[in-house]
């Protein structure tokens, strides 16, 4: 690991909020729920399978990553329904599921070996009918009773478990990789043809569940949208979002398309709208209240009662890992809170060892915002480093800025960061809401403009708009339409 690397990572360090989360999250347990009255569960896992019963012990990994469960009985009634219309035509009829919702921002879905289904609340929010979702549970349904796993055990190492990849790689710079080098899991993926097979496998179960099977092709074509939004955009945790890890390609939703057209024209099949809307409704977008709040250029956490901004350029990125931000140059910042006696001063915590290339010279007492604070400079090979200690409430939080040794904005970042760091006051904690997908009737008069006006807590809101309810730039809406929206009422 380079320094960099073992800097922001801060491996050997008793880090005390993870994510900053306000309290030591309790012992994740297996969890799901049973699709509509044919009870699915994975009780009947061969024993003799060592695949499926590695992927059972990964499952609580999976929530670890992921958030938790996110547990919405009216969103839970309307997947499961979609899980069972599509259990009843699979291709092995056997085959037993038990399907999590992930309470986590990022689109994605996978399975495990065995039966296990995960779809994140990120995903359920960019899609718009239940067709769309079942062609993403079908595909990955189409993983497990095509055997892909037991292929792939005869070929790799037993740290392929899962069906999909979720790396610890942040982004394509070293800064950015570095960010989320702990914390990730390591998930194997599958080969082209296994993803191309599983989308066959996928669309013939949608369509003979009597869903619209184009609906795959429209969601691959809604995942292209979105990935062109976050670039544009500038967000950096794209290794826990479905297209790190599927195929998306022209030549992709053609061959979608075509396996859609052995069932007919479009317009075959239902796409069931209404019921996947109503299901959606109020679901929590984006941030939990637990890991705090990214609005812009500013991390707010009501629960903790801090807050901090970073310089125009940078990105931010509320990850399971910790809260980092990226910006020109190479530049990365990152959060985090420890536990330390309240009698210990924070320069000689400093200097207790967990700074590579600490420059005790420059180690200084100080007062932030009314905060007892100390900084300190490090660097090592080819690295330059910017240390700030904050005691606040009870906890002392950590904000560390790394830049190339060749960069000149160091100190002028690392003092923007750190004296931009405050703690909120009453008022401000109580205005903090999470967001929410809110689901409105278009009213005559109103455009995509007027719409996307209404959301809050988001950036460039009509592309959003746009790309939430799969619309594109030419289109427009028409009173009656049911459209999403996001919002904290």
């Amino acid at each position: 690991m380079n320094p960099l690397a073992r800097f922001l990572a801060l491996a050997g360090v008793a880090v005390a909020l993870a994510s900053c989360q306000m309290f030591t999250p309790p012992e994740v347990q297996e969890s799901g729920f049973q699709p509509s009255d044919r009870p699915i569960t994975v009780d009947n896992v061969a024993a003799n399978s060592k695949l499926a019963e590695l992927a059972k012990a990964q499952h609580p990994r999976i929530l670890a990553t992921y958030g938790g469960e996110y547990s919405d009985p009216k969103l839970e009634r309307m997947v499961a329904k979609v899980v069972g219309n599509l259990t009843v035509v699979s291709a092995n009829p056997t085959q037993t599921y038990r399907i999590t919702i992930l309470n986590s921002p990022n689109v994605n879905a996978f399975a495990l070996p065995g039966g296990y289904l995960y779809i994140t609340r990120g995903l359920l929010a960019l899609a718009n009918d239940s067709a769309e979702l079942a062609a993403v549970i079908a595909h990955e349904m189409g993983h497990v009773t095509a055997n892909h796993g037991l292929q792939r055990q005869q070929l790799e190492a037993e740290e392929g478990l899962a069906t999909k990849v979720v790396s610890d790689v942040l982004g394509d710079s070293p800064t950015a990789k570095a960010a989320l080098i702990r914390g990730k899991l390591r998930l194997a993926q599958f080969s082209r043809n296994q993803e191309l097979e599983a989308d066959a496998i996928g669309i013939k179960s949608i369509g003979e569940a009597g869903y619209d099977p184009f609906a795959a092709g429209r969601f691959l074509q809604s995942m292209s949208a979105y990935t062109d939004f976050r670039s544009i955009s500038g967000a950096t945790d794209a290794s826990l979002d479905f297209l790190a890890t599927h195929p998306n390609t022209p030549q992709r939703i053609d061959l979608a398309q075509r396996h859609a057209r052995q069932f007919g024209a479009p317009g075959f099949g239902t796409r069931d709208r209404d019921s996947f809307l109503a299901g959606i409704d109020g679901l929590l977008y984006g941030d939990t209240p637990e890991e705090g709040y990214v609005r812009g250029e500013t991390f707010l956490h009501p629960g903790l009662g801090v807050s901090f901004s970073v310089p125009q350029g940078f990105i931010i990125d509320n990850s399971a890992a910790a809260v980092t931000a990226t910006g020109p140059g190479d530049m990365a910042i990152r959060f985090d809170g420890v536990s330390i006696d309240k009698n210990r001063a924070l320069t000689d915590y400093i200097r207790s060892g967990w700074v590579a290339g600490l420059d005790d010279s420059t180690v200084r007492q100080e007062t932030i915002n009314g905060n007892e604070a100390a900084t300190a400079h490090a660097g090592a090979e080819g690295w330059q480093f910017d240390i700030a200690v904050i005691r606040a409430g009870g906890q002392v939080y950590r904000l560390l800025t790394a830049a190339p040794s060749a960069s000149t904005s160091l100190a002028a970042v690392a003092r923007s960061v750190s004296g931009s760091f405050r703690i909120l006051s009453a008022a401000e904690k109580a205005a903090l809401k999470p967001l929410h997908i809110r689901v409105v009737t278009v009213q005559p008069g109103q455009t995509m403009g007027s719409l996307s006006a209404q959301m809050v807590g988001v950036d460039r809101k009509l592309d959003l708009f746009r790309v939430l309810n799969a619309l594109s730039p030419g289109a427009a809406v028409s009173a009656g339409d049911k459209v999403k929206i996001v919002t904290d009422k």
